[in-house]
């Protein structure tokens, strides 16, 4: 049975760079208040109008295509992972598709949020096993900056996040020191609304009691997305900073030491780990945990932000493109997030 490898990698993200100090205009915040609770110290945002999710996935893919030296007719399968679609419907998977003039490939969308990479490296990896596809495009693209509450009340949330794009092409490989050795994937919705965003959606809590005869056309409109809703910032991502970073510095390690024991390593094996850039202080307590060295554990949060599905191939590209992830090395993705999901990646490079 083949393994699945990563045969090339790439990364896009905007020109815009964000500051802490220019948030300052829209919030009561400091650059000092942010990096002491995030390690951030600026983030990227897309253009308003033309650039997107997906566009922002095509320009990594085309790196990531090239360097796996194929081309976009090559690639029979697509997985795209985003949290912030350029539609409600359709996903991004086939907005790409037809961007970069790819057959009828098939396409995939994945709603993981934080842990959507990890996700969709795992359906890739098993895809990729079976025999069923030789090339597929994993994606992780976020344009967060257009959904964001840029006032006081919502910066405990707006000066987390940042866009950009991550892409690997996964290709099957018989060299015994080299891909995939495991991934290892779990949830826990007990608490999904500490990390959620709850509109547009159709569980529309505030009118389930009553039956649908009694509304006219406009007010059932509205059940989707109301004016209310608008007013009262409902619409709006909402976070739980203290529960998440809670249940997330327990649930990284243990599932880092999941693919690990699995695998007959212990930490001291892992060349590099590369995490979900959540939060900085997030990262640094999982690699106290468990005794990694500076050299071992790569961050760019400080220059990105939160981008959530693209921040792991956002790192790991820059960690490679940087030498710091040589052949064979021992590489470990890890991420937390949404749902709440989690999962690892254990590989060789």
């Amino acid at each position: 049975m083949p393994r699945a490898k990563i045969a090339g990698i790439g990364m896009y993200v905007p020109e815009h760079v964000v500051t802490n100090f220019e948030l300052q205009k829209y919030m009561e915040t400091s650059d000092a208040w942010i990096q002491e609770r995030t390690g951030i110290k600026e983030r990227r945002y897309a253009k308003r109008v033309g650039e997107t999710t997906t566009t922002m996935a095509v320009e990594a893919s085309r790196i990531a295509i090239e360097r796996a030296g194929t081309t976009a007719q090559d690639i029979d399968f697509i997985i795209f992972a985003t949290l912030s679609p350029d539609y409600y419907f359709p996903g991004c998977g086939v907005l790409l598709q037809r961007a970069m003039k790819m057959g009828e490939t098939g396409a995939l969308d994945i709603r993981n949020q934080c842990s959507g990479f990890v996700y969709a490296l795992s359906v890739a990896d098993q895809f990729i096993r079976s025999g069923m596809y030789k090339n597929i495009l994993v994606v992780g693209s976020e344009k967060h900056s257009f959904g964001l509450d840029f006032s006081t009340r919502g910066r405990s949330v707006s000066v987390i996040f940042g866009d950009g794009a991550g892409a690997v092409v996964m290709q099957p490989t018989e060299e015994q020191n080299r891909g995939v050795l495991s991934t290892h994937l779990h949830s826990d919705g007990e608490n999904a609304e500490s990390l959620a965003m709850y509109n547009p959606g159709t569980h529309a809590n505030y009118w389930v009691q009553q039956p649908l005869a009694s509304f006219d056309t406009a007010e059932i409109g509205e059940m989707f997305m109301s004016h209310s809703m608008i007013d009262n910032a409902q619409n709006f991502p909402f976070m739980d900073g203290p529960g998440v970073f809670k249940k997330a510095i327990v649930k990284i390690p243990e599932v880092i030491m999941e693919a690990l024991n699995a695998n007959g390593y212990k930490p001291g094996d892992i060349d590099m780990l590369i995490s979900h850039q959540a939060n900085l202080r997030i990262v640094q307590f999982v690699q106290q945990k468990l005794g990694l060295s500076d050299e071992k554990v790569y961050n760019n949060i400080q220059k990105y932000g939160n981008t959530t599905a693209a921040s792991i191939p956002i790192a790991l590209c820059e960690a490679w493109e940087a030498g710091k992830i040589k052949p064979a090395d021992l590489v470990c993705l890890a991420a937390f997030g949404s749902g709440y999901t989690w999962g690892s990646v254990l590989l060789r490079w």
